[in-house]
């Protein structure tokens, strides 16, 4: 089973078209997109499930629908999986975070608060279900990425505050100690944006404790600001 999380960046705008065939060629059997931002029509999420060969019902199709941001504007989470959902449930928090069940696995679909990492920290349990893959934009950065010593300056220089000053990594620090392992761990390729010239990741797919899993970076181009993360899992 392949599953792919992607922020297709303020819904995907003028991008779209690029989005879907970029997930057209990477055709995951469980998708997971943030920042799905206008998607309330259900004109999109059934374009995307159309490109990756899945139907675009509500058996495998499910907009999760976030809390308004001060603007009004609402950064929706989409999973679609080629497997009919068993349970379905959406966690609001400054976005949402969906919860699936895909035949005998659980996923979490997430989108974290940029803002500090106390936020994040407090959403954490909603997406720390027991056995749960999970996927998303978690806004947070892990110590296992081959960060430079002297990132907090470069963060610093850049005006990125979002991580705190020195940079926090106390989310992903929370869930490896609970025993989830993050399936782009050690690849050559993990840099998944770019803030000004510093190279960061917040896109993750974490499996728990004793399901095998590998995963890799899907550089998008032009498609979005991030790219995509997707992890092979055991079927």
């Amino acid at each position: 089973m392949r599953l792919l999380t992607l922020n297709v960046l303020l819904g995907g705008e003028d991008r779209f078209d690029a989005i879907c065939a970029l997930l057209a060629r990477a055709r995951p059997d469980v998708l997971v997109l943030q920042e799905c931002v206008g998607w309330e029509d259900g004109v999109r999420p059934r374009r995307v499930a159309g490109a990756i060969g899945v139907p675009a019902d509500e058996a495998h199709v499910l907009l999760g629908h976030a809390t308004p941001r001060p603007s009004g504007a609402r950064y929706h989470v989409c999973v679609i999986s080629r497997v009919p959902f068993g349970e379905r449930h959406v966690h609001p928090l400054t976005h949402c975070a969906v919860e699936v069940t895909v035949g005998p696995l659980r996923v979490v679909g997430a989108h974290l608060a940029a803002r500090d990492e106390d936020t994040r920290l407090a959403e954490l349990p909603a997406l720390m279900r027991p056995g749960a893959v999970i996927a998303g934009d978690l806004n947070a950065l892990s110590r296992h990425d081959p960060y430079p010593a002297d990132l907090d300056a470069r963060m610093r220089a850049a005006g990125i505050d979002k991580y705190g000053h020195p940079p926090r990594f106390d989310v992903t620090d929370r869930l490896f100690a609970a025993g989830w392992t993050d399936t782009l761990r050690g690849g050559a390729r993990w840099a998944t944006a770019v803030r000004k010239g510093v190279e960061t990741r917040t896109d993750y797919v974490l499996v728990p404790a004793g399901l095998a899993a590998t995963g890799e970076m899907i550089d998008v181009g032009g498609a979005s600001d991030h790219h995509a993360v997707v992890a092979t899992l055991p079927d």
